[in-house]
């Protein structure tokens, strides 16, 4: 296959626009790379976090605007919308809900069941079966072809950050954002901010001090773990095309550690310890990125009430 034709496979793939439940750094348990967290100031900046049904509702809008754009090409699109609100629910560093802990682990399942769909998506199928012609302007109005744009931005770390930008992805975030390249420029910045500061984050002596907390907490239950990361990364120790009952024994052993780490995070406030100092370092970032932060609030508070206008909540 064309390099060419596997960018184009996986910008299909990327606009289905579905939000996994991941693991990530987020303290606060808000979607990967975010680095947002609820209503916090940080110095004279107020940054607002959409929770995760919002933000799910922002990209079900997305994948709605595309479709009905390539509809208006010509076109087929499929929306994926294979998991439920529950399901969609991201799972943060610190994941101290019980009840959604028992029920679904880490979210190992879910996973499995977005990457079945990820297989299966019904766009790439369509797109295979076109002729080269037509596969061609299908490309186009998705997301302009090879001629389209391409926006390019420094992320703070210092990396180049490159994204083509034209078609109907285009149309889509100039719907719901205004500006593509305003849009493209603050996410990356916004997005990027974790990495400089989560290192002293874990190093913190307040919330390092909770982690140990945590960790003895766990010890008494059974389940000797240094770290959420830890205890999360050994439910993963387990062979690739387990058997039905193999994996029902795997999963039993996920849901029991998983409830045990929400328990002991419940117990000794990891949680509210991290969102504290997530804030007290964002705040040293406010000089250089306050501006960012301010403008990325608003452009998704923006999107929100827009797409609250073109798809319902999702259940």
């Amino acid at each position: 296959m064309q390099r060419d034709d596997v960018r184009r496979r996986a910008r299909v793939l990327a606009t289905m626009g579905t939000v996994a439940a991941v693991v990530s750094l987020a303290l606060t348990g808000c979607a990967q790379h975010t680095g947002r967290f609820d209503r916090a100031r940080t110095d004279d900046v107020t940054v607002p976090r959409l929770d995760y049904a919002e933000e799910l509702r922002i990209s079900d809008a997305e994948q709605r605007l595309v479709t009905r754009c390539m509809t208006g090409h010509g076109f087929r699109f499929w929306e994926q919308r294979g998991l439920s609100l529950e399901e969609s629910r991201p799972v943060g560093y610190v994941q101290d809900d019980i009840g959604w802990a028992r029920a679904h682990g880490y979210g190992s399942r879910i996973m499995a069941k977005e990457d079945r769909a990820r297989l299966r998506n019904p766009n790439l199928a369509y797109r295979n079966s076109l002729s080269a012609h037509r596969r061609s302007a299908y490309d186009t109005a998705l997301d302009g072809g090879r001629s389209a744009p391409v926006l390019r931005t420094r992320e703070p770390g210092g990396g180049t950050v490159r994204k083509q930008s034209g078609g109907c992805t285009a149309e889509a975030e100039k719907k719901l954002y205004g500006d593509p390249a305003t849009w493209f420029r603050t996410d990356t910045t916004v997005s990027n901010l974790r990495p400089l500061y989560v290192g002293k984050l874990l190093r913190d002596k307040e919330f390092s001090g909770a982690v140990r907390d945590w960790s003895r907490c766990m010890r008494r239950a059974g389940h000797p773990y240094a770290d959420p990361d830890a205890a999360r990364r050994a439910t993963r120790n387990h062979a690739a095309g387990q058997s039905g009952a193999a994996e029902a024994r795997t999963f039993a052993a996920e849901v029991r550690i998983a409830a045990a780490d929400a328990r002991c995070a419940g117990a000794v406030s990891l949680k509210s310890v991290g969102e504290r100092r997530e804030a007290h370092y964002m705040g040293e970032l406010t000089d250089t990125y306050g501006p960012a932060l301010s403008r990325y609030g608003r452009l998704r508070q923006a999107a929100l009430t827009r797409a609250e206008r073109i798809v319902p909540a999702r259940a």
